[in-house]
């Protein structure tokens, strides 16, 4: 009997090991398993930390892999750079507009554009855009400065401002980001800099409440500059993403995040398909009894794989006209995975540090969350297929 006991002790440990076995094989094998399809080059998550500048790492990530594109150079440009000179300009509108525009943190992927145009690009090594011991940006209390000192000037105090109010400004930003250079320290890199031609780049959004293929102001409040984006039907807006990744142009993703099927942790954004109508009996009063949070988790699923709706132009336009789809977020696109199913996802850089997730700082898109949620991209004009860029009379 001695001998038995360790035995049969033996035989239950293994075959509750087994078990367990079995379990997690069962468990990994319902888990999303991706496989790349597309994989451009893209330059390391950063994280914008405390700072509303997903605009600015979004698009300065774009231009570092149109860099390598265009140089097979790898470069760190500055954020803060963009970030800083963007506050000055929304400063000098707003009070210009007597109050009237909007000042904040966010902005578009065209913000980044405008500045390189008008005072070029600075490398993270030259500008990083931190000061007083900052290791990461955080913008809440320059914000409230700002905002109150824009907010005063507006009011036009003692009915005649001085010359001297936009070097107020300057000097705030200088306190809390430090002074620009006059100039880059590395020549050679700066030369190559300017292969980015701003006019080289254009932003596309699809609603109908505008004509298709005309360009038109969109609606969004962080669009303080009144850029024209150029409007094209849902389903080409899907073909030039398509094309701009297969022809090894990036992409700059300008969308809502607040949708619940949006899983940053997960690695995943999703549109489950969920039709709580078609519950009926048991199944409803079971149903009824669920907290909010149980519901979430029976369709909104981020272990495996899930039907989707499928996104009507209607339901895209009534997300943007519902304000259920707005411009919370801008990331940056560098190909695309499938999963077991063989479904297709865009492989989307975020901003939220490398660390954020257990996929190194990445998430992958569904296609019915791009039609849903995306309000614009901004593409290289020659990463748009001929046939819609003669309809947007692009040359």
């Amino acid at each position: 009997m001695k001998s038995i006991i360790p035995a049969l002790a033996l035989l239950i440990i293994l075959n509750t090991a087994n078990q367990a076995y079995a379990q997690a094989k069962d468990s990994i094998a319902e888990k999303y398993i991706f496989t790349k399809v597309i994989d451009l080059p893209a330059s390391p998550v950063k994280d914008q930390y405390a700072s509303g500048t997903c605009w600015s790492f979004a698009t300065t990530s774009f231009i570092e892999s149109e860099l390598i594109r265009l140089t097979k150079d790898t470069f760190d440009l500055s954020e803060m750079y963009f970030a800083r000179k963007a506050y000055e300009a929304k400063a000098k509108q707003f009070v210009r507009l007597h109050g009237t525009a909007n000042f904040g943190q966010g902005g578009q992927a065209h913000d980044v554009m405008n500045i390189v145009k008008t005072s070029g690009i600075m490398t993270e090594a030259d500008y990083s855009g931190l000061a007083n011991g900052q290791t990461k940006p955080s913008h809440s209390e320059l914000e409230a400065v700002l905002t109150a000192m824009v907010g005063a000037l507006a009011k036009n105090p003692g009915g005649k401002l001085s010359p001297e109010w936009s070097n107020a400004i300057s000097a705030v930003l200088d306190v809390y980001m430090g002074q620009v250079p006059a100039s880059g320290s590395n020549p050679a890199k700066a030369e190559l800099l300017k292969k980015i031609n701003p006019d080289d780049y254009v932003e596309i959004t699809s609603y109908s409440h505008h004509p298709y293929y005309s360009k038109f102001i969109l609606e969004v409040p962080d669009n303080w500059s009144d850029n024209v984006y150029y409007n094209v039907t849902p389903d080409e807006l899907v073909q030039i993403m398509d094309y701009s990744l297969e022809k090894g142009y990036t992409i700059a993703w300008d969308g809502d995040v607040s949708d619940k099927g949006f899983s940053h942790k997960n690695s995943v954004a999703i549109v489950p398909e969920v039709n709580i109508d078609k519950i009926t009996g048991t199944e409803k009063s079971k149903w009824e009894k669920l907290t909010e949070k149980e519901r979430k988790a029976q369709f909104y699923s981020f272990e495996k794989p899930v039907p989707e709706k499928n996104i009507t132009t209607e339901m895209r336009q009534a997300a943007f006209d519902d304000f259920s789809a707005t411009d919370d977020h801008l990331m940056h696109i560098t190909g695309t995975v499938t999963d077991q199913n063989g479904k297709r996802y865009f492989k989307t850089k975020n901003s939220w540090a490398p660390d954020s997730n257990s996929n190194g700082g990445y998430l992958n898109i569904s296609e019915a969350y791009i039609r849903l949620n995306t309000i614009a991209i901004m593409v290289n004009k020659d990463a748009i297929p001929k046939e819609i860029r003669k309809k947007l009379e692009l040359k």
